[in-house]
């Protein structure tokens, strides 16, 4: 067998594993969204029922993350500082008065993880639902 006939499986394989080896590493939103967000949002990004009047508690319960719900009317940034902060930080930080459920997942989810479950999400909307976020996103990065 010649040097040639030896390398070249495996220099096959290493290009194969180049070309995949993000995609394996990137983690998966969707079963990410399973264990973290599908308890309160849905499984099928649906929200609590009757998500836009307040509980027992006072809070309003979780709204839904496809595009019946006000998710995308929010920016990029604005979305992974809801996820990692919490909702209460964001709009604390904004001051905004309002009381949010929205638990921080700062220390629990990664920011690949964040962005990941995010993708997952803009992905279930239609074409036109994520180019009016992708322009709220702009704005968004503009003003800063």
């Amino acid at each position: 067998m010649t040097m040639t006939q030896f390398l070249k499986p495996i220099l096959a394989a290493l290009a194969v594993h180049a070309a995949t080896g993000a995609q394996a590493d990137a983690p998966d939103g969707e079963a990410l969204y399973a264990t973290y967000c599908a308890a309160c949002h849905g499984a099928d990004l649906e929200g609590a029922p009757d998500w836009q009047r307040p509980g027992p508690d006072g809070l309003l319960p979780a709204p839904p993350h496809d595009e019946t719900g006000h998710t995308w009317h929010h920016g990029d940034r604005f979305l992974f500082d809801y996820v990692k902060l919490g909702g209460q930080q964001v709009l604390d930080d904004l001051g905004v008065r309002f009381t949010s459920a929205m638990p921080a997942f700062d220390g629990i989810l990664t920011d690949m993880e964040i962005e990941a479950i995010l993708d997952f999400i803009r992905a279930s909307w239609p074409e036109r639902i994520r180019d009016i976020q992708a322009a709220r996103t702009a704005m968004e990065t503009d003003e800063q």
